[in-house]
């Protein structure tokens, strides 16, 4: 049998929805998460073209690719999380999975301006 619940219990799981909800739609961060993986595959199909070493390349984007479509979204997913712990605010991880690919975007746009 169910149990009726009370207009606390129902207050209090409302609430604990509403706390997990994230600001940021999925399909933003997806959307950035794609957009992150093109502009750092992007500068490499045009070194090639221009007769850069293929080693040299691929040396390059092993590093610079990982790091900017991963380790800045992860960072920020992290820091959102220690955050969290130590101070008690309530930071989704999916905004800071957000954050940290519009990061990644614009410090890839920001070095290929700078270095264009």
């Amino acid at each position: 049998m169910n149990k009726p619940t009370s207009p606390v219990q129902n207050d209090k799981n409302s609430s604990n929805k509403q706390q997990k909800r994230s600001l940021v739609p999925k399909g933003i961060t997806i959307g950035l998460a794609l957009f992150s993986l093109i502009l750092s595959l992007a500068g490499y199909g045009f070194r090639l073209m221009v007769g850069d070493d293929v080693d040299n390349v691929l040396r390059h984007a092993a590093v610079v690719v990982p790091a900017f479509v991963l380790g800045i979204p992860l960072l920020f997913w992290l820091g959102a999380r220690v955050f969290n712990k130590i101070n008690g605010t309530d930071i989704a991880g999916w905004n800071a999975i957000s954050l940290g690919y519009l990061t990644s975007c614009i410090a890839m746009l920001w070095l290929m301006g700078t270095y264009s």
